[in-house]
């Protein structure tokens, strides 16, 4: 047997190993995981795995606001792994495997059934769905109170009930101890992939070495899968093991990807994972003899020498310009660039199931491009990197709980320190090699049409998307990000964020965005007339605060010293500019998401206060005559004077600003609301939309087409758009999230 196989073979004999029953899965997955997936899972219930249910449910929450101490980490499949470690964690069990009726998931589906919902309308204001609500997660013993204080709270909570087949069913299932079944090995030809993979990954040369950290500290958050086997791949984590190829895996797990493994040697490994695809976490990377064969061409192939690894101690682990400043600069940047939509997903998607705080720092809607690799960007040079690896620091998690105006001074200067030195430096390489400040500077995608040039991000509050091509109406601002900004995203906030943190850690990981915001967008100021660029910059940072003008307008960061060499033929050369970066990048257009009704395309002309009342996101379905359905979604971009500061984010509405985005299919993992319409009420509907001028109006809208919680058909919608997804895009599809569906 390969040492693969021997791997998997170990696996099966333990919790990692173990699934839910084919007839109770599709039940559980679209009943229950739709509120208890991420980590934000009511009580810590996450159901996305079988092991999660075993593992039951904690009173203590992840996401804590008033933390003062960084948690301790429940990570499912990582931070304990028996059922005696997570209850030694203070994980309680929902499941009573001598008494399966006196079980809490047991308990909780019943008194649905003997408390259901009214079938229309709202729901009463008892029923509290605000993120930051009270959590009872009564354990067994407290499960009697909790029936008399909350008859009505029976799961689902908030929705309907089950339907009396699929009941059954999980009745059936938790009478018999909700056993979960043994998952069959992986085929010999996925075996030999794991083979081939483990063994690229541990070569022992310096070069791979180093390689190999590398591309762990950039995937360990990604859903690996093997693409040359189309979609009968497993879906794999990849991680780092006291244990060769060859032995069961023994897990190292740390808080962050670049910590000390705490033992030498160490091995980077593929471990299968039997967990349901959730819309907010999946991020699927694909693996293939293609892929091997690019990143042996970028980094084993090129003539370098690699004399000695570098270390986990200290700092330096998180500054990845140290750590990896011995591999090529063109190798790493190309390494993130070719799946942009995957390294800005990690940003977006990966470390938080909510964050309010740190997405706070972006606009709700804008676009992305990139510097074309090796044109004028200085930052190509590793001397130039480690050069400025201080001005260039990221923040480090600290016990302090004291977040400054010192360290966001601190922070500024540091950034003016290394865009002053990278000004210096763009412009002696442009002087010496008549290079021109110009559209062609913009990676285009190459001649093989790469799609992830272009793209755009979608802020919906406390969660984002982002998603490929150059996508909507014109937003307000843009980034144009190089390598050396996409590596410190990636490092603040994927690699070096921590969910479990204390409140200064998220804090301080959020004033330093700012100045990872501003630089994109200074990047695509300098493409402006340099007579426009601090006007359009001051447009962007309305009534930001003194200290915040210092650093954020100075003529430092708001110009470089000689002007653009595009030629803008009208008055508005901002608008102009975002339709040469449409006509230069081959995939800037993507026809996925195109809207062909003009009653829907006409919604994004323009602004309209109007659709502040709308929800950040909501899903549409248009039913036509033949009973065939087409679906949209609606995101809600919300303007604002500026996104300089951290809290008060109210006080900065600019509602008259608002505007709507419509696309075909689905942006967005968490839908605040489910529209249905025949095709011949689209005039209707899109004229009441446009005519929203209180919210009594919204609720007015919802009562005409909306699909409240109430809805003795929300299921069945809800199950068509997961079908749709799971159709249209199967190896992208994940469960959408019901967790902030409204109660209007």
């Amino acid at each position: 047997m390969s040492s693969a196989a021997l791997s998997v073979t170990s696996q099966a004999d333990s919790l990692l190993s173990k699934d839910y029953p084919p007839s109770v899965k599709p039940i559980v997955e679209q009943r229950c995981m739709v509120c208890h997936g991420c980590y934000d899972a009511p009580c810590q219930l996450k159901m996305d795995a079988w092991m999660g249910l075993e593992r039951g449910g904690s009173k203590k929450k992840v996401y804590d606001g008033s933390r003062l101490l960084s948690a301790n980490l429940t990570r499912l499949f990582e931070d304990a792994h028996s059922i005696d470690e997570w209850r030694d964690k203070g994980f309680f069990p929902v499941l009573d495997k001598q008494d399966p009726k006196t079980g809490l998931m047991y308990q909780m589906l019943n008194l649905k059934e003997e408390y259901p919902l009214p079938s229309k309308g709202p729901l009463p204001g008892t029923f509290d769905f605000s993120l930051s609500r009270d959590q009872s997660c009564p354990k067994p013993a407290e499960f009697e109170e909790y029936r008399e204080d909350r008859p009505y709270q029976g799961m689902p909570y908030g929705f309907p009930g089950l339907d009396p087949d699929k009941l059954a069913v999980l009745s059936d299932w938790f009478e018999a101890g909700a056993p979960g079944v043994e998952v069959a090995d992986r085929p010999d030809v996925e075996v030999r992939s794991i083979d081939e993979w483990e063994m690229f990954l541990n070569a022992k040369d310096n070069k791979s070495r180093l390689m190999s950290r590398y591309i762990f500290e950039h995937l360990f958050i990604g859903d690996l899968y093997f693409e040359d086997l189309n979609e009968t791949s497993g879906w794999y984590k990849l991680v780092r093991s006291r244990t060769p190829s060859g032995q069961p895996i023994d897990l190292i797990a740390t808080r962050r990807p670049y910590d000390d493994p705490g033992t030498q040697p160490f091995f980077y490994r593929l471990q299968i994972r039997y967990i349901s695809r959730l819309a907010k976490r999946h991020m699927p990377y694909a693996l293939s003899a293609e892929r091997m064969a690019r990143w042996k061409s970028l980094f084993l192939d090129p003539e370098y020498a690699v004399a000695e690894l570098p270390g986990y101690r200290g700092k330096q682990s998180a500054n990845p310009f140290v750590s990896f400043e011995q591999l090529p600069v063109e190798a790493r940047y190309r390494f993130m660039l070719e799946e942009a939509h995957f390294t800005i997903m990690a940003y977006i998607k990966g470390p938080v199931c909510r964050g309010q705080v740190a997405l706070s720092v972006i606009d709700d809607h804008f676009w992305v491009a990139f510097v074309r690799p090796n044109s004028i960007d200085p930052e190509q040079r590793a001397d130039f990197l480690a050069a400025e690896a201080h001005a260039l620091r990221l923040p480090q998690a600290k016990g302090s709980l004291v977040v400054s105006a010192f360290q966001w001074n601190s922070y500024a200067k540091s950034q003016q320190k290394f865009l002053k030195a990278q000004a210096r430096a763009i412009a002696k390489v442009i002087d010496q090699d008549s290079l021109k400040l110009d559209i062609n500077l913009i990676w285009d995608g190459g001649p093989e049409r790469n799609d992830n040039a272009a793209l755009t991000v979608f802020r919906h509050f406390d969660s984002a998307t982002v998603v490929k091509g150059l996508v909507g109406q014109e937003p307000q601002t843009m980034w144009v990000i190089d390598y050396s900004l996409l590596e410190r995203i990636h490092y603040l906030l994927v690699a070096g964020f921590d969910v479990y943190g204390n409140v200064a850690h998220q804090l301080e990981s959020r004033l330093y965005m700012d100045f990872l915001r501003m630089e994109g967008e200074q990047a695509f100021l300098l493409f402006l007339p340099e007579e426009d660029r601090v006007a359009v910059r001051n447009h962007w940072y309305r009534g930001a605060k003194d200290n915040v003008k210092k650093y954020v307008m100075s003529p430092a960061n708001a110009k470089y010293e000689r002007d653009s060499a595009v030629d803008y033929q009208s008055d508005d050369p901002k608008s102009e500019l975002m339709a040469m970066f449409k006509t230069r990048i081959h995939t800037a257009e993507n026809s996925r998401y195109f809207v062909r009704e003009p009653e829907l395309a006409a919604l994004m002309k323009g602004s309209n206060k109007a659709f502040s009342y709308l929800p950040e996101v909501a899903f549409l379905q248009v039913l036509n005559t033949r009973g065939k359905a087409s679906v949209y979604s609606l995101v809600h971009n919300q303007a604002h004077s500026n996104n300089a500061q951290l809290f008060a984010e109210e006080d900065r509405r600019l509602p008259e600003e608002d505007t709507l985005t419509v696309a075909q299919g689905f942006i967005g993992s968490y839908p605040n609301m489910f529209f249905q319409i025949t095709e011949g009420q689209l005039p209707k509907f899109t004229a009441a939309l446009l005519s929203l001028n209180s919210p009594q109006d919204y609720v007015s809208l919802v009562d005409q087409f909306g699909v409240r919680r109430t809805a003795p058909w929300f299921w069945k919608l809800s199950d068509d758009f997961a079908a749709e997804y799971r159709g249209s895009h199967p190896l992208e599809a994940g469960l959408f999230d019901l967790n902030r569906y409204q109660n209007r």
